[in-house]
Protein backbone atom coordinates (compact mmCIF):
# COMPACT_ATOMS: atom_id res chain seq x y z
CA UNK A 1 0.00 0.00 0.00
CA UNK A 2 1.30 3.58 -1.20
CA UNK A 3 1.16 6.64 1.38
CA UNK A 4 1.89 9.88 0.24
CA UNK A 5 3.18 12.25 3.00
CA UNK A 6 3.71 15.95 2.32
CA UNK A 7 6.95 16.57 3.27
CA UNK A 8 6.50 20.46 3.39
CA UNK A 9 3.96 20.16 6.01
CA UNK A 10 5.73 17.73 7.95
CA UNK A 11 8.55 20.42 7.75
CA UNK A 12 6.43 23.55 8.48
CA UNK A 13 5.10 21.85 11.70
CA UNK A 14 8.84 21.45 12.73
CA UNK A 15 9.24 25.06 12.32
CA UNK A 16 5.99 25.54 14.19
CA UNK A 17 6.93 23.74 17.34
CA UNK A 18 10.59 25.60 17.44
CA UNK A 19 8.56 29.26 17.14
CA UNK A 20 6.64 28.21 19.48
CA UNK A 21 9.03 27.31 22.09
CA UNK A 22 11.10 30.72 20.99
CA UNK A 23 8.17 32.50 21.71
CA UNK A 24 7.16 31.19 24.89
CA UNK A 25 10.62 31.37 25.95
CA UNK A 26 10.77 35.34 25.28
CA UNK A 27 7.78 35.96 26.55
CA UNK A 28 9.22 34.09 29.89
CA UNK A 29 11.84 36.99 30.08
CA UNK A 30 9.98 39.98 28.86
CA UNK A 31 10.84 40.26 25.61
CA UNK A 32 9.07 40.91 22.49
CA UNK A 33 10.52 39.97 19.12
CA UNK A 34 9.36 42.03 16.26
CA UNK A 35 9.81 40.04 12.83
CA UNK A 36 10.77 43.03 9.92
CA UNK A 37 10.10 42.12 6.32
CA UNK A 38 10.61 43.69 2.99
CA UNK A 39 12.11 43.31 -0.68
CA UNK A 40 15.87 44.47 -0.72
CA UNK A 41 16.76 48.17 -1.12
CA UNK A 42 13.41 49.04 1.07
CA UNK A 43 15.36 51.51 3.56
CA UNK A 44 14.66 48.48 6.18
CA UNK A 45 18.16 48.98 7.71
CA UNK A 46 18.07 52.86 7.59
CA UNK A 47 14.90 52.84 8.98
CA UNK A 48 15.77 50.53 12.09
CA UNK A 49 19.26 52.16 12.66
CA UNK A 50 17.24 55.34 13.09
CA UNK A 51 14.90 53.27 15.31
CA UNK A 52 17.91 51.67 17.34
CA UNK A 53 19.35 55.09 18.44
CA UNK A 54 15.97 56.52 19.39
CA UNK A 55 15.26 53.41 21.89
CA UNK A 56 18.94 53.92 23.06
CA UNK A 57 18.29 57.57 23.61
CA UNK A 58 15.07 56.84 25.60
CA UNK A 59 16.69 54.35 27.99
CA UNK A 60 14.89 51.67 26.29
CA UNK A 61 16.50 48.08 26.48
CA UNK A 62 16.50 46.55 22.70
CA UNK A 63 18.57 44.48 20.19
CA UNK A 64 18.62 43.84 17.07
CA UNK A 65 19.66 40.70 14.83
CA UNK A 66 20.24 41.29 11.21
CA UNK A 67 20.14 38.77 9.10
CA UNK A 68 21.95 38.53 5.13
CA UNK A 69 22.97 35.58 2.69
CA UNK A 70 26.47 37.25 2.99
CA UNK A 71 28.61 39.98 4.64
CA UNK A 72 28.13 41.87 8.17
CA UNK A 73 27.24 45.55 6.17
CA UNK A 74 23.87 45.45 7.76
CA UNK A 75 25.56 44.51 11.32
CA UNK A 76 27.98 47.52 11.02
CA UNK A 77 25.65 49.87 10.30
CA UNK A 78 23.07 48.99 12.74
CA UNK A 79 25.97 49.00 15.70
CA UNK A 80 26.14 52.53 15.23
CA UNK A 81 23.03 53.10 16.91
CA UNK A 82 24.44 51.43 19.96
CA UNK A 83 22.14 48.71 21.20
CA UNK A 84 23.62 45.18 20.74
CA UNK A 85 23.38 43.55 16.84
CA UNK A 86 24.30 40.45 15.47
CA UNK A 87 24.67 39.35 12.00
CA UNK A 88 23.36 36.33 10.85
CA UNK A 89 24.96 34.64 7.64
CA UNK A 90 22.35 32.28 6.33
CA UNK A 91 24.82 30.18 3.85
CA UNK A 92 22.31 31.31 0.85
CA UNK A 93 19.54 30.84 2.55
CA UNK A 94 16.49 33.20 1.69
CA UNK A 95 14.97 33.57 5.14
CA UNK A 96 14.80 32.79 8.72
CA UNK A 97 13.91 29.80 10.82
CA UNK A 98 12.77 29.55 14.11
CA UNK A 99 15.54 26.74 15.30
CA UNK A 100 18.41 28.91 13.57
CA UNK A 101 17.21 32.46 15.55
CA UNK A 102 17.18 30.69 18.63
CA UNK A 103 20.23 29.33 18.37
CA UNK A 104 21.88 32.61 17.63
CA UNK A 105 20.03 33.69 20.39
CA UNK A 106 21.10 31.33 23.26
CA UNK A 107 24.06 33.00 25.08
CA UNK A 108 24.16 36.37 23.68
CA UNK A 109 20.84 38.37 23.81
CA UNK A 110 21.15 40.42 26.87
CA UNK A 111 18.74 39.55 30.27
CA UNK A 112 16.79 43.00 30.30
CA UNK A 113 16.09 43.44 26.67
CA UNK A 114 12.50 44.64 26.05
CA UNK A 115 12.33 44.62 22.60
CA UNK A 116 14.15 42.13 19.83
CA UNK A 117 14.02 43.37 16.44
CA UNK A 118 14.88 40.80 13.62
CA UNK A 119 15.34 42.14 10.23
CA UNK A 120 14.96 39.46 7.96
CA UNK A 121 16.68 38.66 4.97
CA UNK A 122 15.69 40.87 1.88
CA UNK A 123 13.16 38.63 0.18
CA UNK A 124 8.96 38.94 0.31
CA UNK A 125 8.32 35.74 -0.91
CA UNK A 126 10.34 32.74 1.83
CA UNK A 127 10.35 34.98 5.11
CA UNK A 128 6.33 35.86 4.50
CA UNK A 129 5.59 31.93 5.27
CA UNK A 130 8.00 31.45 8.61
CA UNK A 131 6.97 31.75 11.86
CA UNK A 132 9.99 32.99 13.49
CA UNK A 133 9.00 33.52 16.76
CA UNK A 134 7.89 36.80 17.08
CA UNK A 135 4.68 38.26 18.21
CA UNK A 136 4.87 41.58 16.06
CA UNK A 137 4.74 41.63 12.21
CA UNK A 138 5.91 44.19 10.22
CA UNK A 139 5.90 44.54 6.41
CA UNK A 140 8.23 47.21 4.66
CA UNK A 141 7.44 48.64 1.09
CA UNK A 142 9.04 51.79 0.07
CA UNK A 143 7.75 54.88 -2.52
CA UNK A 144 10.12 53.80 -4.95
CA UNK A 145 8.75 49.46 -5.43
CA UNK A 146 5.18 50.60 -6.68
CA UNK A 147 1.67 51.11 -5.71
CA UNK A 148 0.98 47.17 -6.18
CA UNK A 149 3.70 45.28 -4.15
CA UNK A 150 0.58 44.47 -1.90
CA UNK A 151 -1.46 42.80 -4.50
CA UNK A 152 1.85 40.99 -6.15
CA UNK A 153 3.13 39.46 -2.94
CA UNK A 154 -0.51 39.44 -0.70
CA UNK A 155 0.96 36.63 1.68
CA UNK A 156 3.56 38.78 2.84
CA UNK A 157 1.30 42.48 3.34
CA UNK A 158 -1.79 39.95 4.52
CA UNK A 159 0.22 38.27 7.25
CA UNK A 160 1.50 41.54 9.45
CA UNK A 161 0.03 43.57 12.51
CA UNK A 162 1.49 46.82 10.40
CA UNK A 163 2.70 47.91 7.45
CA UNK A 164 4.96 50.65 6.53
CA UNK A 165 5.34 52.77 3.96
CA UNK A 166 9.99 53.88 3.54
CA UNK A 167 11.02 56.45 2.04
CA UNK A 168 8.08 59.15 1.64
CA UNK A 169 10.53 61.76 1.55
CA UNK A 170 11.07 61.25 -2.00
CA UNK A 171 7.07 60.02 -2.49
CA UNK A 172 6.49 63.22 -4.89
CA UNK A 173 9.67 62.73 -6.69
CA UNK A 174 9.00 59.46 -7.48
CA UNK A 175 5.07 60.04 -8.06
CA UNK A 176 4.49 57.44 -5.53
CA UNK A 177 0.40 56.99 -5.61
CA UNK A 178 -0.57 56.23 -1.73
CA UNK A 179 -3.98 56.16 -2.01
CA UNK A 180 -3.70 53.07 -4.70
CA UNK A 181 -0.94 51.90 -2.29
CA UNK A 182 -3.55 52.17 1.14
CA UNK A 183 -6.35 50.76 -1.33
CA UNK A 184 -3.97 47.66 -2.04
CA UNK A 185 -3.14 46.89 1.16
CA UNK A 186 -6.97 46.99 2.38
CA UNK A 187 -7.47 44.63 -0.59
CA UNK A 188 -5.34 41.89 1.13
CA UNK A 189 -5.57 43.00 4.76
CA UNK A 190 -8.91 44.72 5.57
CA UNK A 191 -8.19 46.62 8.73
CA UNK A 192 -4.17 46.53 9.25
CA UNK A 193 -2.76 49.95 10.29
CA UNK A 194 -0.65 52.19 7.60
CA UNK A 195 2.91 54.04 9.04
CA UNK A 196 4.53 56.66 6.52
CA UNK A 197 7.99 56.94 7.35
CA UNK A 198 11.26 58.09 6.92
CA UNK A 199 14.24 57.29 7.69
CA UNK A 200 15.95 60.61 6.62
CA UNK A 201 14.04 62.84 7.79
CA UNK A 202 13.16 60.57 10.89
CA UNK A 203 9.25 61.28 9.88
CA UNK A 204 7.33 58.51 11.49
CA UNK A 205 10.20 56.67 13.67
CA UNK A 206 8.84 58.05 16.86
CA UNK A 207 4.95 56.54 15.98
CA UNK A 208 6.29 53.44 15.12
CA UNK A 209 8.46 53.09 18.15
CA UNK A 210 5.47 53.69 19.93
CA UNK A 211 3.55 51.20 18.23
CA UNK A 212 6.17 48.58 18.95
CA UNK A 213 5.90 49.27 22.72
CA UNK A 214 2.70 49.98 23.38
CA UNK A 215 2.30 45.85 22.17
CA UNK A 216 5.21 44.96 24.28
CA UNK A 217 3.11 46.86 26.88
CA UNK A 218 0.27 44.04 26.15
CA UNK A 219 -1.35 46.84 23.64
CA UNK A 220 -3.53 44.41 21.39
CA UNK A 221 -2.75 44.26 17.38
CA UNK A 222 -4.72 43.60 14.45
CA UNK A 223 -4.84 40.02 13.90
CA UNK A 224 -4.42 39.58 10.20
CA UNK A 225 -7.34 38.21 8.10
CA UNK A 226 -4.95 36.04 6.01
CA UNK A 227 -3.36 34.45 9.51
CA UNK A 228 -7.22 33.35 10.51
CA UNK A 229 -7.41 31.42 6.71
CA UNK A 230 -3.70 30.02 7.33
CA UNK A 231 -4.70 29.02 10.36
CA UNK A 232 -8.37 27.05 9.10
CA UNK A 233 -6.27 25.80 6.41
CA UNK A 234 -3.15 24.61 7.92
CA UNK A 235 -4.28 23.68 11.80
CA UNK A 236 -3.46 27.18 13.53
CA UNK A 237 -6.49 27.09 15.49
CA UNK A 238 -6.67 29.56 18.49
CA UNK A 239 -8.82 29.02 21.48
CA UNK A 240 -10.66 32.33 21.06
CA UNK A 241 -11.96 30.86 17.09
CA UNK A 242 -12.71 27.17 18.92
CA UNK A 243 -15.02 29.49 21.78
CA UNK A 244 -16.56 32.34 19.68
CA UNK A 245 -15.86 31.80 15.68
CA UNK A 246 -13.37 33.91 13.92
CA UNK A 247 -13.11 37.46 14.60
CA UNK A 248 -14.33 39.74 12.08
CA UNK A 249 -12.99 42.73 10.97
CA UNK A 250 -15.52 45.57 12.07
CA UNK A 251 -14.01 48.19 9.92
CA UNK A 252 -14.53 46.78 6.63
CA UNK A 253 -12.80 48.41 3.94
CA UNK A 254 -11.50 51.64 5.97
CA UNK A 255 -8.26 52.66 5.43
CA UNK A 256 -5.98 52.97 8.71
CA UNK A 257 -2.89 55.04 9.92
CA UNK A 258 -1.30 55.55 13.59
CA UNK A 259 -1.92 58.37 15.30
CA UNK A 260 0.24 57.40 19.02
CA UNK A 261 2.00 60.37 20.75
CA UNK A 262 5.20 59.73 21.68
CA UNK A 263 6.42 60.71 25.33
CA UNK A 264 9.10 57.76 25.72
CA UNK A 265 9.62 59.09 29.67
CA UNK A 266 6.17 59.36 29.91
CA UNK A 267 4.57 56.60 28.83
CA UNK A 268 2.57 55.81 25.57
CA UNK A 269 -0.93 56.98 23.96
CA UNK A 270 -1.95 53.39 22.87
CA UNK A 271 -5.02 54.72 20.52
CA UNK A 272 -5.01 54.41 16.70
CA UNK A 273 -6.87 55.49 14.73
CA UNK A 274 -8.82 55.40 10.88
CA UNK A 275 -7.19 57.19 7.68
CA UNK A 276 -7.92 58.16 4.67
CA UNK A 277 -6.08 57.04 1.71
CA UNK A 278 -3.93 59.79 1.96
CA UNK A 279 -2.90 58.88 4.84
CA UNK A 280 -4.38 61.81 6.86
CA UNK A 281 -4.64 60.71 10.59
CA UNK A 282 -8.48 61.21 12.53
CA UNK A 283 -7.55 59.58 15.60
CA UNK A 284 -9.74 58.07 18.31
CA UNK A 285 -8.38 55.70 21.00
CA UNK A 286 -9.51 51.86 20.54
CA UNK A 287 -7.61 48.70 19.24
CA UNK A 288 -8.77 46.31 17.16
CA UNK A 289 -8.25 42.34 16.89
CA UNK A 290 -6.88 39.95 19.40
CA UNK A 291 -3.15 39.39 19.84
CA UNK A 292 -1.96 36.53 17.85
CA UNK A 293 -0.01 34.46 20.73
CA UNK A 294 1.28 32.03 17.89
CA UNK A 295 2.52 34.69 15.47
CA UNK A 296 1.37 35.99 12.06
CA UNK A 297 3.02 33.17 9.71
CA UNK A 298 3.17 30.42 8.71
CA UNK A 299 6.17 28.07 9.94
CA UNK A 300 8.78 26.37 8.64
CA UNK A 301 12.31 24.48 9.09
CA UNK A 302 15.43 24.85 11.27
CA UNK A 303 18.64 24.92 10.62
CA UNK A 304 22.14 26.21 12.00
CA UNK A 305 23.74 28.28 9.95
CA UNK A 306 27.30 30.95 10.25
CA UNK A 307 26.84 34.18 12.61
CA UNK A 308 29.06 36.99 12.98
CA UNK A 309 28.99 39.29 15.82
CA UNK A 310 29.00 43.38 14.74
CA UNK A 311 31.82 44.65 16.02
Amino acid sequence: MCRVVDLRQAVLAKNDASALELREHLAARGTVEVNLLSSPGSGKTALLERLLSRAVAAGIAVAAITADLATENDARRLARAGAPVKQVLTDGLCHLEAGMLRGHLDGWLPRDTRVLFVENVGNLVCPASYDIGESLRIVLGSVTEGEDKPLKYPTAFGLVHLVVITKTDIAEAVEFDGAAFHRHVRQVNPGVPVLETSARTGAGVDELLAFVLAHADGAPVHRPVLARQHERHLRHRHADEDAHGPHEDRHGDQGHDLDLDLDLDQGLDQGHDHGDDQGRVHGHGHSHGHSDDQGPGRPAPSAARGTAEAP
